[in-house]
């Protein structure tokens, strides 16, 4: 006789299911209450951390950071001014990220 599939979950597995879904339920709520500029920027600043990562690697991993930081440039420079007051700051860092691409660009050995 086959085994029942649910017989190797915990025996409180629906109370975690549970859980789990009232947690996501509240998460999305919240978000759907915060301004969407606000989670965006969220984003952006997601991706500028990203490229850092990648380029302070040893060895800077130079094609992943420029893919982040052309991500942040389609949305910063994008949207412009419908990021709303974080605008001047993520072109400031924008422009930050780029200016290390370059610097830390001219430091890498080609193979």
């Amino acid at each position: 006789m086959a085994d029942n599939p649910t017989d190797h979950f915990p025996d409180d597995f629906d109370d975690q299911l549970h859980d789990a879904e009232t947690a996501l339920a509240e998460a999305r709520a919240r978000i759907a209450q915060t301004p969407a500029n606000v989670v965006v920027v969220n984003h952006v600043m997601g991706l500028y951390e990203l490229a850092a990562i990648h380029l302070s690697a040893s060895p800077p991993r130079l094609v992943e950071a420029a893919l982040a930081i052309d991500a942040v440039a389609c949305v910063v420079e994008g949207l412009g001014e419908r990021l709303g007051e974080e605008f001047t700051t993520l072109t400031e860092a924008l422009a930050n990220i780029r200016l290390a691409f370059v610097q830390i660009k001219g430091n890498v050995q080609p193979d």
